[in-house]
Protein backbone atom coordinates (compact mmCIF):
# COMPACT_ATOMS: atom_id res chain seq x y z
CA UNK A 1 0.00 0.00 0.00
CA UNK A 2 1.44 3.51 -1.31
CA UNK A 3 1.88 6.19 1.18
CA UNK A 4 0.67 9.68 1.00
CA UNK A 5 3.87 11.99 0.75
CA UNK A 6 3.76 14.05 3.13
CA UNK A 7 2.86 17.70 2.68
CA UNK A 8 5.46 20.50 2.14
CA UNK A 9 5.45 24.26 3.21
CA UNK A 10 4.56 25.43 0.48
CA UNK A 11 1.79 23.67 0.15
CA UNK A 12 0.35 25.05 3.78
CA UNK A 13 1.30 28.13 2.35
CA UNK A 14 -1.04 28.62 -0.36
CA UNK A 15 -4.17 28.79 1.36
CA UNK A 16 -2.36 31.70 3.25
CA UNK A 17 -1.68 33.45 0.16
CA UNK A 18 -5.02 33.13 -1.34
CA UNK A 19 -6.30 34.57 1.70
CA UNK A 20 -4.09 37.30 1.62
CA UNK A 21 -5.53 38.44 -1.41
CA UNK A 22 -8.91 37.86 -1.06
CA UNK A 23 -8.82 40.62 1.92
CA UNK A 24 -6.72 42.62 -0.05
CA UNK A 25 -9.51 43.03 -2.58
CA UNK A 26 -12.11 42.88 0.39
CA UNK A 27 -10.34 45.74 1.69
CA UNK A 28 -9.81 47.89 -1.44
CA UNK A 29 -13.20 47.13 -2.47
CA UNK A 30 -14.39 48.78 1.04
CA UNK A 31 -12.32 51.92 0.53
CA UNK A 32 -13.44 52.51 -3.02
CA UNK A 33 -16.92 52.19 -1.52
CA UNK A 34 -15.87 54.76 0.92
CA UNK A 35 -14.20 57.46 -1.86
CA UNK A 36 -17.67 57.48 -3.86
CA UNK A 37 -19.63 57.71 -0.65
CA UNK A 38 -17.39 61.23 -0.27
CA UNK A 39 -17.26 61.80 -3.85
CA UNK A 40 -21.48 61.63 -3.62
CA UNK A 41 -21.70 63.35 -0.37
CA UNK A 42 -19.03 65.53 -0.40
CA UNK A 43 -17.66 65.95 -3.66
CA UNK A 44 -18.79 69.19 -4.38
CA UNK A 45 -17.78 71.22 -1.11
CA UNK A 46 -14.52 69.85 -1.65
CA UNK A 47 -14.15 70.85 -5.10
CA UNK A 48 -15.33 74.39 -4.11
CA UNK A 49 -12.66 74.81 -1.38
CA UNK A 50 -9.98 73.72 -4.10
CA UNK A 51 -11.02 76.08 -6.53
CA UNK A 52 -11.34 78.67 -3.98
CA UNK A 53 -7.93 77.86 -2.29
CA UNK A 54 -6.31 78.00 -6.23
CA UNK A 55 -7.97 81.30 -7.08
CA UNK A 56 -7.30 82.63 -3.85
CA UNK A 57 -3.24 81.81 -4.17
CA UNK A 58 -2.78 82.72 -8.09
CA UNK A 59 -4.81 86.33 -6.89
CA UNK A 60 -2.44 86.47 -3.76
CA UNK A 61 0.39 85.75 -6.17
CA UNK A 62 -1.17 88.21 -8.92
CA UNK A 63 -0.59 90.92 -5.68
CA UNK A 64 2.28 90.82 -5.07
CA UNK A 65 3.19 90.77 -8.69
CA UNK A 66 1.39 94.34 -9.32
CA UNK A 67 2.94 95.28 -6.36
CA UNK A 68 6.37 94.80 -7.33
CA UNK A 69 5.53 96.53 -10.35
CA UNK A 70 3.79 99.40 -8.94
CA UNK A 71 6.75 100.01 -6.41
CA UNK A 72 9.33 99.87 -10.01
CA UNK A 73 7.32 101.91 -11.26
CA UNK A 74 6.80 104.66 -8.20
CA UNK A 75 10.22 104.65 -7.91
CA UNK A 76 11.13 105.19 -11.50
CA UNK A 77 9.25 108.51 -11.05
CA UNK A 78 10.71 109.53 -8.23
CA UNK A 79 14.51 108.83 -9.89
CA UNK A 80 13.33 110.99 -12.95
CA UNK A 81 11.83 113.87 -10.56
CA UNK A 82 15.55 113.87 -8.58
CA UNK A 83 17.06 113.86 -11.95
CA UNK A 84 15.20 117.37 -12.68
CA UNK A 85 15.71 118.85 -9.13
CA UNK A 86 19.65 117.99 -10.03
CA UNK A 87 19.41 119.36 -13.84
CA UNK A 88 18.64 122.73 -12.52
CA UNK A 89 14.23 122.17 -13.13
CA UNK A 90 12.88 122.31 -9.61
CA UNK A 91 10.00 123.63 -10.55
CA UNK A 92 9.06 120.75 -12.79
CA UNK A 93 10.82 118.60 -10.07
CA UNK A 94 8.71 119.89 -7.78
CA UNK A 95 5.17 119.13 -9.84
CA UNK A 96 6.19 115.67 -10.63
CA UNK A 97 6.42 115.07 -6.78
CA UNK A 98 3.19 116.80 -6.17
CA UNK A 99 2.02 114.34 -8.47
CA UNK A 100 3.66 111.06 -7.30
CA UNK A 101 2.27 111.98 -3.77
CA UNK A 102 -1.11 112.16 -4.83
CA UNK A 103 -0.97 109.23 -6.59
CA UNK A 104 1.36 106.69 -3.83
CA UNK A 105 0.87 106.24 -0.82
CA UNK A 106 3.14 104.78 2.24
CA UNK A 107 6.62 105.62 1.98
CA UNK A 108 6.46 106.75 -1.71
CA UNK A 109 4.07 109.46 -0.86
CA UNK A 110 6.49 110.33 2.02
CA UNK A 111 9.36 110.53 0.34
CA UNK A 112 7.34 113.06 -2.49
CA UNK A 113 5.85 114.66 0.05
CA UNK A 114 9.08 115.97 2.16
CA UNK A 115 11.19 116.36 -1.25
CA UNK A 116 8.76 118.65 -2.45
CA UNK A 117 8.30 120.69 0.71
CA UNK A 118 11.99 120.72 0.78
CA UNK A 119 12.04 122.31 -2.80
CA UNK A 120 9.68 125.49 -1.70
CA UNK A 121 11.93 125.70 1.12
CA UNK A 122 15.11 125.58 -1.24
CA UNK A 123 13.47 128.07 -3.62
CA UNK A 124 12.63 130.72 -0.81
CA UNK A 125 8.96 130.14 -0.56
CA UNK A 126 9.15 129.64 3.09
CA UNK A 127 5.60 129.50 4.24
CA UNK A 128 4.60 127.29 1.65
CA UNK A 129 7.12 124.83 2.90
CA UNK A 130 6.00 125.27 6.62
CA UNK A 131 2.96 124.42 5.24
CA UNK A 132 3.69 121.40 3.06
CA UNK A 133 5.84 120.11 6.26
CA UNK A 134 2.85 120.39 8.33
CA UNK A 135 0.46 118.74 5.99
CA UNK A 136 2.83 115.53 5.79
CA UNK A 137 2.95 115.48 9.27
CA UNK A 138 -0.90 115.63 10.23
CA UNK A 139 -1.09 112.77 7.49
CA UNK A 140 -2.10 109.54 9.21
CA UNK A 141 -1.79 107.57 5.70
CA UNK A 142 2.34 108.36 6.04
CA UNK A 143 4.73 105.85 7.95
CA UNK A 144 5.29 107.34 11.50
CA UNK A 145 8.95 108.14 10.79
CA UNK A 146 8.29 110.34 7.87
CA UNK A 147 5.51 111.68 9.82
CA UNK A 148 7.96 112.61 12.80
CA UNK A 149 10.56 114.17 10.15
CA UNK A 150 7.89 116.45 8.73
CA UNK A 151 7.29 117.62 12.35
CA UNK A 152 11.34 118.55 12.41
CA UNK A 153 11.36 119.88 9.31
CA UNK A 154 8.29 121.94 10.02
CA UNK A 155 9.73 123.68 13.28
CA UNK A 156 13.31 124.22 11.96
CA UNK A 157 11.71 125.86 9.17
CA UNK A 158 9.57 128.46 11.56
CA UNK A 159 11.72 128.44 14.43
CA UNK A 160 12.33 131.98 14.35
CA UNK A 161 8.81 132.74 14.38
CA UNK A 162 7.26 129.64 16.51
CA UNK A 163 7.21 130.31 20.48
CA UNK A 164 9.75 127.80 22.38
CA UNK A 165 7.08 126.42 24.38
CA UNK A 166 5.31 125.03 21.03
CA UNK A 167 8.83 123.73 19.62
CA UNK A 168 9.15 122.25 23.17
CA UNK A 169 5.33 120.31 22.78
CA UNK A 170 5.96 119.25 19.28
CA UNK A 171 9.52 117.90 19.64
CA UNK A 172 10.27 116.71 23.48
CA UNK A 173 9.03 113.51 22.27
CA UNK A 174 11.06 112.77 19.80
CA UNK A 175 14.56 114.27 22.06
CA UNK A 176 14.80 111.10 23.53
CA UNK A 177 17.62 108.84 23.51
CA UNK A 178 16.88 106.07 21.49
CA UNK A 179 14.63 107.62 19.40
CA UNK A 180 16.10 107.36 15.58
CA UNK A 181 15.63 111.55 15.22
CA UNK A 182 16.91 111.52 18.94
CA UNK A 183 20.07 114.03 17.24
CA UNK A 184 17.93 116.50 15.16
CA UNK A 185 15.09 116.78 17.44
CA UNK A 186 17.25 117.23 20.13
CA UNK A 187 19.05 120.02 18.68
CA UNK A 188 15.89 122.14 18.16
CA UNK A 189 14.75 121.43 21.56
CA UNK A 190 17.86 122.64 23.27
CA UNK A 191 17.50 126.00 20.88
CA UNK A 192 14.23 126.22 22.74
CA UNK A 193 15.67 126.32 25.89
CA UNK A 194 18.48 128.43 25.37
CA UNK A 195 15.39 130.93 23.26
CA UNK A 196 14.07 130.79 27.39
CA UNK A 197 16.94 131.62 28.67
CA UNK A 198 17.66 127.63 30.10
CA UNK A 199 21.06 127.45 29.61
CA UNK A 200 20.68 124.44 32.60
CA UNK A 201 17.99 122.75 30.59
CA UNK A 202 19.98 122.83 27.42
CA UNK A 203 23.85 122.39 28.37
CA UNK A 204 22.99 118.44 29.13
CA UNK A 205 21.05 117.51 26.26
CA UNK A 206 23.72 118.91 23.89
CA UNK A 207 26.33 116.91 26.20
CA UNK A 208 23.74 113.92 25.88
CA UNK A 209 23.52 114.02 22.02
CA UNK A 210 27.34 114.31 21.63
CA UNK A 211 27.83 111.18 23.83
CA UNK A 212 25.10 109.37 21.60
CA UNK A 213 26.93 106.66 19.24
CA UNK A 214 23.81 106.55 16.80
CA UNK A 215 23.40 109.83 16.29
CA UNK A 216 25.40 111.03 13.12
CA UNK A 217 28.57 112.01 13.85
CA UNK A 218 27.85 115.69 12.72
CA UNK A 219 25.41 116.53 15.37
CA UNK A 220 27.51 114.94 17.95
CA UNK A 221 30.44 117.28 17.02
CA UNK A 222 28.00 120.64 16.92
CA UNK A 223 26.12 119.69 20.22
CA UNK A 224 29.19 119.34 21.91
CA UNK A 225 30.71 122.25 20.86
CA UNK A 226 27.61 123.98 22.05
CA UNK A 227 27.59 121.95 25.30
CA UNK A 228 31.20 123.01 25.87
CA UNK A 229 30.15 126.41 25.42
CA UNK A 230 27.18 126.18 28.01
CA UNK A 231 29.87 124.46 30.54
CA UNK A 232 28.86 121.59 30.01
CA UNK A 233 31.93 118.48 29.51
CA UNK A 234 30.87 116.34 26.51
CA UNK A 235 33.96 114.44 25.95
CA UNK A 236 33.98 110.65 25.50
CA UNK A 237 36.22 108.09 24.23
CA UNK A 238 34.45 108.00 20.63
CA UNK A 239 35.05 112.03 20.09
CA UNK A 240 38.33 111.95 21.38
CA UNK A 241 39.52 109.29 18.77
CA UNK A 242 37.82 111.17 16.37
CA UNK A 243 39.26 112.05 12.90
CA UNK A 244 41.19 115.19 12.41
CA UNK A 245 38.50 115.82 9.47
CA UNK A 246 35.84 115.95 12.42
CA UNK A 247 37.31 117.95 14.42
CA UNK A 248 37.55 120.45 11.64
CA UNK A 249 33.90 119.51 10.91
CA UNK A 250 33.37 120.63 14.90
CA UNK A 251 35.25 124.20 14.31
CA UNK A 252 32.45 124.75 11.69
CA UNK A 253 29.69 127.05 12.13
CA UNK A 254 26.85 125.83 13.92
CA UNK A 255 24.41 127.35 11.58
CA UNK A 256 25.87 124.66 8.90
CA UNK A 257 23.37 122.73 10.82
CA UNK A 258 20.24 120.86 8.05
CA UNK A 259 17.74 121.16 10.37
CA UNK A 260 18.89 124.21 12.84
CA UNK A 261 17.97 127.09 13.44
CA UNK A 262 19.20 129.80 10.81
CA UNK A 263 21.85 131.96 13.58
CA UNK A 264 22.26 129.20 16.31
CA UNK A 265 25.71 130.21 17.20
CA UNK A 266 24.36 133.32 18.89
CA UNK A 267 21.57 131.12 20.87
CA UNK A 268 24.52 130.36 24.11
CA UNK A 269 24.66 134.83 24.53
CA UNK A 270 21.09 134.39 25.44
CA UNK A 271 22.53 133.24 29.01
Amino acid sequence: MALRPPSSDSDNAKPDAAQDILLREVDDAVRQDQMLHVARNYGKPIAAAVVAGLLGLAGFLYWQHYQREQSAALAERYTIAIDKLEAGQAEDARKDLATLAADSSGAAKGAAALTQAGILLGQGKQADAIKAYAVAAADTSLPQPFRDLAVIRQMAAAFETTPAAEVLAKLKPLAVPGNPWFGSAGELVGYAYLKQNKPELAGPLFAAIAKDEKVPRTIRLRSRQLAAQLGVDAVDEVIKSASKDAEAEASAPVSAAPVAPPAPAAAPAQQ
